[in-house]
């Protein structure tokens, strides 16, 4: 059927004919009621004899109409004329993108510009529950000022064949006004599920998204043959090649989304339009792009402003109060979530202390609440870097519900995407997508606030509100500096623990108030001495200090607390007084690895073995992870002389000085080749640390190589007035070439000293030679230990 201008269609009137093809007529049209050009497609006559058909087609029409998204072509009206279906829509000026590619490729930037609108609409459509199904180049349209548009939304259904006698009857027919092998083209854009005849769902959009996005950066189809067998052959097994042999200007963060988008199983493609959008949206950010729709261009550079880091409070707020809404029960309980690491998606890494900070304070909100068990950081920390499986993380962790997330920063604005997880069933409960601006940000966070306390109210104690809605400082400056001290703190080289004491320090300068930056503080100075940093009198008064300003500030800081408790029993040597404060931590958190960790070291050097394993193993159980706790794992067992357990242990352990226990339980057993191999392992790993020149001076007494052990004693005498150096390592080696004076000698300046090491004097088998002398049990006694 062919209209003619001036003809009328129902209320329209013809302007003229725009376009034919094998899906009907495109025409131009007035629609006099509104004053405005509109565009009508008359589809086939065909396919109104098929009411089935017909019906479907006006279900879809309708349900495309519901759509409302400027990257979505807006449809206006449906209807018939002369027993044909037509559908009235928007009116664009400008070409389809198969026109504006014409073979060539286009540059990274008008690419990602394009990709991040498609993606926009495709998540829109998608969370409406419509999916396009023949996304393609000819369904996507350019206006002349640069907007996208996704065609035929809801009527690719309408396209496909319905006979069953064929796997090619489901394939999308050919669009009239085509070259001989537009087949191929229609082909190579669906999904490897559609080739297969199989339903196609929103991931299949993605994968065809992918086809688009390959195109536009190389100029070529991802997936190409000389005929249709060949290309349903490419989709199900080829990779296309590496967009970096066709354009080496890709970045590497664009060809993975393509990569991504493009795997032959939907599981592991993008499960959602809105995760590809965010993305591309991370990636236009990085590369400077900015898209028609986007309200904020991306800033040069990434500096994080305080009322940023409110609004990172406002929104971390807002996702544990909805997060909390969909955990209630429904039906079945949800009593138990991780929080995975969330995703730094910014240009910069330096950012990463905000991403990491934000996943900390919702784990931290979300552990307020009663009945729900919350995963320690320790062990979904493990996650951060990879991709992983929200349901075999639940499974791993034995949580019934996971949440993830990304976050950005664009210019002034911080975009946070979350997507909660249920883990039985692999659905999503719930997601969203938010965006903070930084005016009157305090007034926001605190109405958000508000309701989190008002929705909680049945559930919590009037103490649980309160500390639920308690703000640890006013100051974001100081919140920020505190982010970077943490972040600093747990790399935990002689760099970033020096960095971050910086960090904790500026911290309370602006805000002398902050428990958490004293608790920080302390927990600094409390290492500082292992790693030869500082001497003991110069670090740990000052985390006591530290300790006791955060628990004057706020006494229910368990990690306050079980840093002073350390610091009571391993420097000031008050057992009694630091068992208690250890103990007061686990009460107040028990799932602080930490605290029970240090209880644990308390326990092994007052000879408490059993009590010593189950605090380990209860660290170990929150921290599976931790190289330390392993290590401690492996030296009980060696003070309990259970020699054959800790090489059993030490298998498990991947952390380098754990060797040089393992090597004194081979030595034990007289198995001398295994504890030399042992020995060297951990001199290799500490790689010319005080600790690894001691080690390194043992394994040369245990070999009988006297003089290098001398010559390793006499370089740690001269480190050590460079820098600190534990006088019991030196006494350690004196001891082991037998030189017993020297070694008394050593381990009272160790005293003198408060040397952490020296409260295992009474369990270490490596002092058994000088337990007969009496300077020994004078020592013991000293050292407030029973002989």
């Amino acid at each position: 059927m062919t209209l003619s201008a001036g003809e009328r269609l129902g209320p329209y009137e013809i302007v003229g004919l725009l376009g034919a093809g094998g899906m009907g007529e495109v025409y131009r049209a007035k629609d006099d009621r509104l004053g405005r050009e509109v565009a009508i497609k008359v589809l086939p006559l065909s396919l109104s004899r098929d009411p089935d058909r017909l019906r479907r087609f006006e279900q879809e029409a309708r349900a495309a109409g519901a759509l409302n998204h400027p990257n979505i072509l807006a449809i206006h009206d449906i209807g018939t004329h002369d027993g044909s279906p037509y559908v009235v829509s928007e009116l664009l000026e400008g070409e389809t993108l198969r026109a504006r590619l014409a073979g060539s490729a286009f540059t990274p930037r008008k690419a990602l510009g394009h990709a991040l609108q498609i993606a926009q609409g495709l998540a829109a459509a998608h969370e409406k529950g419509i999916v396009h199904r023949d996304l393609k180049p000819e369904n996507v349209f350019v206006t002349r000022d640069g907007r996208v548009k996704i065609l035929d939304f809801g009527l690719a259904k309408l396209t496909q064949r319905e006979s069953e006698s064929s796997p090619q009857t489901n394939l999308p027919t050919a669009s009239a006004g085509t070259e001989p092998g537009v087949v191929l083209g229609t082909l190579g854009y669906m999904s490897p599920e559609q080739v297969r005849g199989k339903a196609a769902d929103s991931r299949s959009d993605i994968f065809s998204f992918g086809a688009i996005l390959y195109e536009m950066l190389s100029g070529k189809r991802a997936f190409h043959g000389d005929s249709a067998a060949d290309t349903m052959s490419a989709i199900l097994k080829e990779d296309p090649p590496d967009l970096s042999q066709t354009n080496r200007s890709i970045a590497p963060g664009l060809e993975r989304v393509v990569r991504h988008c493009l795997e032959k199983n939907p599981e592991e493609r993008f499960q959602s339009a809105r995760d590809l959008a965010f993305d591309l949206e991370a990636l236009s950010d990085i590369s400077g792009t900015a898209t028609p729709s986007a309200a904020v261009q991306a800033a040069p550079g990434w500096r994080v402003r305080p009322a940023l880091l409110l609004a990172a409070i406002g929104v971390v707020l807002a996702l544990a109060a909805a997060a909390f809404l969909w955990l209630r029960p429904r039906g079945g309980t949800i009593d138990s979530i991780a929080v995975l690491p969330f995703v730094n998606a910014s240009a910069d890494p330096n950012a990463e202390y905000l991403s990491d900070g934000i996943t900390e304070s919702l784990i931290h909100i979300l552990s307020q609440l009663p009945r729900l068990r919350v995963a320690a950081p320790a062990l979904v920390f493990h996650y951060k870097g990879r991709e992983a499986d929200p349901q075999k993380v639940g499974r791993d962790l034995n949580v019934r519900a996971v949440l993830s997330g990304k976050v950005i920063q664009r210019g002034d604005v911080l975009v946070i995407r979350a997507d909660l997880v249920d883990v039985a069933s692999g659905s999503e409960l719930w997601g969203d997508h938010y965006e903070r601006k930084l005016s009157d940000v305090l007034a926001v966070q605190e109405a958000i606030a508000k309701e989190i306390s008002e929705k909680l109210r049945l559930r919590l104690t009037g103490e649980e509100r309160k500390r639920l809605a308690k703000r640890d400082t006013e100051d974001t400056e100081a919140y920020r500096l505190y982010l970077k001290g943490r972040h600093a703190w747990d790399k935990r080289t002689p760099e970033s623990l020096n960095e971050s004491l910086g960090y904790f320090e500026q911290a309370i300068d602006k805000d002398p108030g902050y428990a958490l930056a004293y608790a920080g503080l302390a927990d600094v100075y409390a290492v500082l001495s292992s790693y030869s940093i500082l001497a003991p009198a110069d670090s740990f008064p000052k985390a006591r200090a530290a300790a006791a300003k955060a628990l004057e500030i706020d006494d229910r800081l368990a990690q306050a607390h079980a840093t002073l408790g350390n610091v009571l029993f391993s420097y000031d040597l008050n057992w009694t007084a630091g068992e208690e404060e250890l103990k007061k931590a686990i009460a107040l958190d028990q799932d602080y690895a930490t605290a029970h960790l240090w209880y644990g070291i308390l326990l092994s050097a007052r000879s408490r073995f059993d009590e010593a394993f189950a605090q380990l193993h209860r660290a170990r159980e929150l921290d599976p992870f931790s190289g330390v706790i392993q290590l401690n794992i492996v030296r009980t067992h060696l003070f309990a002389r259970q020699y054959d357990l800790a090489i059993e242990e030490s298998r498990k352990s991947n952390f380098g000085a754990t060797g040089a226990f393992t090597a004194q339980a081979y030595a034990a057993k007289g198995m001398r080749g295994q504890a030399l191999a042992q020995f060297q392992k951990a001199v290799e790993a500490l790689d010319g640390a005080p600790l690894g020149l001691m080690v390194r001076g043992r394994a040369e007494a245990l070999a009988g190589r006297r003089f290098e052990a001398q010559k390793t004693i006499e370089e740690m005498k001269s480190l050590a007035e460079r820098r600190y150096v534990s006088p019991s390592y030196i006494g350690t080696v004196y001891l082991d070439l037998g030189d017993r004076e020297r070694a008394f000698e050593w381990l009272e300046k160790a005293y003198a000293d408060h040397s952490w090491d020296l409260i295992f004097l009474k369990v270490n088998p490596q002092y058994a030679p000088l337990r007969t002398d009496p300077r020994f049990a004078d020592l013991l006694r000293r050292l407030n230990l029973p002989s």
